[in-house]
């Protein structure tokens, strides 16, 4: 099992091989992007986001880092999209930006979602639509598109063929047996690939800890029942704005019990419309309604499906736990969180259950009741498709690190030399040649982080000062100093933000800058800039020894 880290630079790829690049997914659930290189050409197959974690403050999602290909965009013949879900589409209007020309490959909703997303980036893309079965040529690259089952529908795994070898990526599957649109992941095609023989497989590993398979859609059809039988009042649905299949359960249960229903959320609004449109929603007529209709409508008849699973904070579940949605949450009201905790959100969800328990609102999630299942193989269909695939060589994608170890402990248990079997990061260079991959470098995978308007201004430093600066606060010291002697004239102000302190205050602190100053020496050790950087040591010093913290400090320097 090769996890060894080579160096930071590739060599040129060799004549005639094949060069795998993942830009993001691998130690992360999300910004999937991985670029594939052959005979001059450059293939991505997904292009997606990863939403932040509480110890990225302002943050609004993190891109993959493009810079790798950044000079080479007008190689780029295609981008893959495997499904439409926002960890492997949500980057893709940002790439865009750079080359808006760039076509994108997907099946019908999938084209539909980012065909949408992007006319709310003003960007009007070159779209190919595919489906299951389907074989084209993308510049070097031969592709078959296979059906595969998930959480969302349409999606694909593609196998893209080359001098070099046959290389399968599964996109995100399961191999639910039972789904609700009928539409099964294509095993035989899974086997007929193996047949031809596999040189490299990329598969899906964010459920290969968990040991055998993945309950089947249709299983939670008897706890979303109950909970529409039973609740005394408003039924108020979270769910992720791409989860087509929970919501058309929702919708056959609210029209079984006769609620009318209303989307909430600008995301969801969207999505749905287009899965209804597109035939992927089946919406009995007068079921859905405009929001403002349900006021006329008793509170045992409403039913609301709206965003925020995730604890999002501009969300609408988050917004109506802290009680600043235009929808209020009371007592009697029934909210159903019928989506998986993605890691690194927990507190986040906690917080919105917790709140809107403290309204008064009755909350069923997973934890409770049997309201998800997951839209990932578990180690048991993994098992299953490294036995029927037989590939060559295995390189375990879309997961944490511990993820990705237990899929490639999966594969080996299957008879796939452990050697074979690489466990890489984001940036790694997979080359495949003559049969074989290896690791043969690394190139720039940074977290590309997005701030509002602004891409990749936000640095890990910057974050670093947010997260001070909302764990310790700010101390801005104002000094007025004489050119001439470069002393103090008059003792310092100090003003504080978020940052506790005693009576006596920064008493201490003024000898501390008058001795910071005195100990400069010369006329270009006086300049404001030298002077303003001897103050803010100082103060930090002594705030760090006096009080134990470190909040940010800000000298505000004036010539008396």
């Amino acid at each position: 099992m090769n996890r060894r880290r080579q160096s930071p630079l590739p060599p040129p790829l060799p004549a005639g091989g094949l060069r795998v690049v993942p830009l993001g997914g691998l130690g992360e659930i999300g910004r999937n992007m991985t670029v594939f290189e052959h005979n001059g050409d450059l293939l991505i197959v997904d292009c997606g986001v990863l939403f932040p974690e509480e110890h990225q403050p302002g943050v609004d999602v993190i891109l993959p880092d493009f810079s790798w290909i950044r000079d080479r965009l007008d190689r780029v013949v295609a981008i893959v999209l495997t499904h439409g879900h926002e960890d492997h589409i949500g980057g893709v209007p940002y790439l865009l930006r750079e080359r808006p020309d760039i076509p994108l490959v997907g099946s019908r909703l999938t084209i539909g979602f980012i065909t949408a997303k992007l006319r709310e980036h003003r960007i009007r893309p070159v779209t190919i639509e595919v489906a299951e079965g389907d074989r084209r040529p993308l510049g070097s690259f031969d592709c078959e598109f296979l059906a595969v089952n998930h959480s969302i529908p349409d999606g694909l795994a593609v196998a893209l063929r080359t001098p070099a070898g046959l290389v399968l990526h599964t996109g995100d599957f399961k191999m639910d047996q039972f789904p609700l649109d009928r539409r099964i992941t294509d095993l035989r095609g899974f086997a007929r690939l193996g047949e031809e023989g596999v040189d490299l497989m990329l598969v899906d590993s964010t459920n290969a800890d968990v040991p055998g398979f993945t309950t089947a859609e249709r299983e939670l059809g008897p706890a979303i029942e109950t909970v529409f039988r039973t609740a005394p009042r408003r039924i108020i649905v979270s769910s992720f704005a791409s989860h087509v299949h929970r919501i058309q359960q929702v919708l056959d249960a609210a029209h079984q019990h006769g609620r009318k229903v209303a989307f909430v959320g600008r995301s969801m609004v969207r999505n749905m419309g287009i899965a209804a449109e597109l035939g992927y929603l089946r919406i009995p007529d007068g079921l859905v309604v405009d929001l403002k209709a349900l006021d006329r409508l008793p509170a045992a008849k409403v039913t609301l499906v709206c965003t925020g699973s995730q604890g999002e904070p501009m969300a609408a579940l988050s917004k109506m736990a802290a009680g600043t949605h235009m929808i209020d949450v009371g007592p009697g009201d029934t909210v159903l969180l019928a989506s998986s905790l993605i890691p690194g959100n927990e507190n986040a969800v906690y917080g919105v259950i917790n709140g809107l328990t403290s309204l008064g609102a009755s909350v069923v999630h997973k934890g409770n009741a049997k309201v998800h299942v997951s839209g990932h193989a578990s180690a048991g269909e993994l098992v299953y498709c490294y036995n029927i695939v037989r590939p060559a060589n295995v390189l375990p994608v879309h997961g944490e690190a511990r993820h990705l170890r237990a899929n490639a402990d999966l594969a080996i248990s299957t008879g796939i030399a452990p050697d074979r079997v690489l466990i890489a990061h984001d940036g790694a260079v997979i080359d495949l040649i003559g049969g074989r991959a290896t690791l043969t470098g690394s190139v720039p995978a940074h977290n590309v982080y997005v701030d509002g308007q602004t891409v990749g201004t936000v640095t890990e430093e910057s974050l670093e000062v947010r997260r001070v600066l909302g764990q310790q606060g700010v101390v801005t010291v104002v000094v007025l100093v004489d050119p001439d002697t470069g002393q103090l004239t008059e003792p310092p102000d100090y003003l504080t933000r978020g940052f506790a302190h005693d009576e006596q205050g920064f008493d201490g602190a003024t000898p501390v800058i008058e001795k910071a100053l005195s100990e400069l020496s010369g006329p270009a050790a006086r300049t404001s800039a030298r002077q303003e950087q001897a103050v803010a040591a100082a103060v930090t010093t002594w705030i760090r020894r006096v009080k134990n913290r470190a909040p940010v400090v800000v000298v505000v320097l004036v010539d008396a």
